[in-house]
């Protein structure tokens, strides 16, 4: 075996030294392969049908294994040679030596596979394309284990959960076509569906490396599809608690929405009675006219009722939502009504209380008897106490008495 050219002839110590460096470095790659052979992550590709990107990378992970486990075995005879070699003399000639030194050190080292047929490399430059192989077969691996073992687990424990809350919804009336969140309901369990049997096939399709990642296998599996289609079933889940909410409380919402609508049926019944008073007490056209009881409202709360008996909790939910609040509008217009019916009635006792306020004053400080206050007095109280009430010119002749009397009624109208 002729020398490389150029090739440097190695010493016995450094003969002995490469030795051990060697036997060191291929127990080692031993140890990485057999490691690599028992990996769980392999283990799982190997059985399983796979489909994209996974099938695409395991395909030429198995071709780069298979080569690592060839480059082995080659750099196994070199070593085996090269001790086979040295244990023949204790103090190697210069021909040994050589030939050491070309085993250890020169590209003597023959792999076959790839574009050539066979290429010749060194111990170093073997090492170094093993170790860059195992790190592409060891990301494959150990990407894809650690997918399996996040997602699915996490999958199975979600779609028990969605199966419950679908139990729940169903005897809620939670249905698809019938609520949206049986629509949502229908739609994530679809999507559970595909999305475990994309993690089992597909698993990379589901890893996201770490950016400049110093070792094999850093990142972490993507979980967006699974975190949306859990927020989505807590929404559903929030939804059908509600709707048992309604299922428990819908009597006496019921019972409550109507002693709203009878206080606003009696308030309008009051105010309707209340303007007849008015018309015929107060000479005024601007009395409002009163509405008559809100049959719309009626009607829904008719058809709430049929939904509590026919159990249809998700349509009653809503509506119950609806009717509370129309319903508490519905007595505050009521009472308002009354309030601006009964309106001129409470001018009208307002200007009596006040001309009764002065006469009582006149009368205290003896001046009840003047002549112009009494034609005053008589002339207000005639207007107050005659109905109907024309409560303008009330008001006016109240205004000229209170204008009398306070002249009169002053400290600098004494003597």
């Amino acid at each position: 075996m002729a020398p490389d050219s150029g090739q440097r002839v190695l010493s016995r110590e450094e003969v002995d030294r490469a030795l051990v460096r060697l036997a060191a470095e291929h127990e080692a790659i031993e140890s990485s392969l057999l490691t690599l052979q028992d990996h769980a992550g392999r283990r799982l590709l190997e059985g399983a049908r796979l489909t994209g990107l996974t099938r695409e990378r395991w395909q030429r992970a198995e071709a780069t294994v298979a080569d690592l486990w060839s480059w082995f075995e080659t750099c196994t005879e070199t070593l085996t040679t090269a001790r086979e070699l040295r244990a023949r003399r204790r103090f190697p000639g210069r021909e040994e030596l050589t030939r050491l030194s070309l085993l250890l050190e020169g590209r003597n080292l023959v792999i076959s596979g790839g574009e050539l047929l066979a290429e010749h490399t060194s111990w170093q430059q073997l090492v170094a394309r093993m170790n860059r192989g195992y790190a592409e077969v060891l990301d494959v691996v150990a990407a894809a284990d650690a997918v399996w073992s996040a997602l699915p687990a996490r999958i199975d424990l979600l779609s028990a959960e969605l199966r419950r809350v679908s139990e729940l919804a169903h005897s809620a009336g939670v249905r698809p076509g019938t609520h949206p969140a049986g629509d949502d309901l229908e739609r994530v369990t679809g999507e559970l569906t595909a999305l475990r049997a994309e993690v089992i096939s597909d698993p990379l399709a589901f890893w996201l490396p770490d950016p400049g990642r110093a070792t094999p296998g850093g990142g972490r599996p993507d979980t967006a599809r699974y975190d949306r289609a859990a927020r989505t079933l807590d929404d559903i889940r929030r939804e059908v608690d509600a709707v048992f909410g309604v299922r428990k409380d819908a009597e006496a919402r019921l019972l409550g929405l109507r002693d709203v609508l009878s206080r606003a049926d009696r308030t309008l019944a009051e105010a309707r009675a209340a303007r007849v008073e008015v018309l015929s007490k107060i000479a005024a056209s601007e009395v409002p006219a009163v509405s008559g009881p809100p049959v719309a409202l009626q009607q829904q709360l008719a058809t709430a009722g049929d939904y509590r008996r026919r159990a249809q909790w998700h349509r009653l939910s809503p509506l119950l939502d609806a009717l509370e609040v129309r319903a508490e509008e519905e007595l505050e217009r009521a009472r308002s009504s009354l309030s601006a019916v009964t309106a001129p009635l409470a001018i009208r006792a307002e200007l009596r209380g006040r001309l009764d306020a002065y006469r009582a004053k006149a009368v205290r400080l003896g001046k009840d008897d003047d002549p112009l206050l009494a034609e005053r007095y008589d002339a207000a109280r005639r207007l107050l106490w005659t109905a109907p009430c024309d409560l303008r010119a009330a008001e006016g002749a109240v205004q000229r008495y209170q204008e009398v009397a306070a002249d009169l009624l002053s400290p600098r109208s004494e003597p």
